[in-house]
């Protein structure tokens, strides 16, 4: 059984994507800072995120690393919080790239995770992988991200990364938040309303990874979204509508940059501001998605 290495993997994303991964016959094994609070079905090594450890030794031999490390965005952007979302994405990816260097038969791929708000935060233009990096801590932080991993990258390791958008599934991440906006009353439309919000589900998420450890025409940069982004007041209309909640007061912007700080202790640009993403080169691989619409995706997730 072939074993695949996911570092980070105690997250939502990791988790959702062993169970994924086991489903198709592959062997996960989870390696993250802390010990998951609840058990779990797969195997799992404990590193520091910066130091080659013992946990290097699962890397002899094993098929694939995915690499999914890094601080939370969703926090408010303190100078502490900017450098951990900075250092805990590169350092781990140097880490990895050190501890490949210490086993005999190292992975022959290395899936990255990357973001797709590398791109800024553009109010029209729908990116594709040849748009140009925007500009902020986001842009900043995800070219740094990308160098460390191509720099850490061996000849003989085919490498993927994926700039991806925020993943919406059923036990956490981005839509376990606004569902809980929306029972407040709260799920109207943020600010202008027209900023872009770009989202994948779940399953499309994990079959995109999956088809990148088995499929080796995947190699190089794309983009993990949904075909179809929306504005965000077409996702809050359809959000309430999914959960059966017909209002939802809007929340002009300065209200949003008060009550996300004050409140819900996160950035208020993570809602303010947007991008329209789409992948050209999933599309020229033949990948289908299985959720290309957000009402479909809703559907089965809420």
């Amino acid at each position: 059984m072939d074993k695949i290495i996911i570092f980070g993997g105690t997250g939502f994303i990791g988790l959702s994507l062993a169970k994924h991964l086991k489903n198709k016959g592959l062997k996960p094994i989870v390696v993250a800072r802390n010990q998951p609070k609840k058990p779990i079905p797969h195997e799992f090594r404990q590193w520091d995120a910066i130091s080659v450890g013992k946990w290097a030794e699962e890397l002899n031999g094993a098929k694939a690393i995915v690499n999914l490390a890094g601080k939370t965005v969703d926090c408010i952007k303190t100078p502490d919080n900017c450098d951990l979302i900075l250092r805990s994405r590169v350092d781990a990816t140097k880490t990895i790239g050190k501890a490949i260097k210490t086993v005999e038969n190292p992975p022959k791929i290395w899936i990255q995770m990357s973001t797709a708000h590398i791109y800024g935060d553009p109010p029209t233009q729908l990116c594709t992988e040849t748009a140009t990096p925007g500009y902020g801590l986001a842009p900043f932080v995800g070219k740094a991200w990308e160098a460390a991993f191509l720099e850490a990258l061996p000849e003989t390791t085919r490498g993927v990364r994926l700039r991806t958008s925020f993943v919406i599934g059923k036990n956490g991440g981005a839509l376990a938040s606004l569902q809980r906006i929306v029972r407040l009353g709260l799920g109207g439309t943020v600010g202008s309303g027209t900023q872009g919000m770009s989202w994948i589900h779940e399953y499309d998420m994990n079959e995109i990874i999956y088809q990148a450890i088995t499929n080796d025409a995947y190699k190089g940069v794309y983009i993990a979204s949904a075909p179809n982004p929306v504005a965000n007041k077409v996702f809050m209309k359809l959000l309430r509508r999914k959960m059966k909640i017909p209002i939802g007061l809007p929340a002009p912007e300065f209200i949003v940059r008060i009550g996300a700080k004050l409140v819900f202790r996160t950035d208020p640009e993570l809602a303010l501001y947007g991008r329209y993403v789409k992948s050209e080169r999933l599309e020229k691989e033949g990948f289908e998605f299985k959720f290309p619409n957000l009402a479909g995706a809703l559907e089965d997730l809420v």
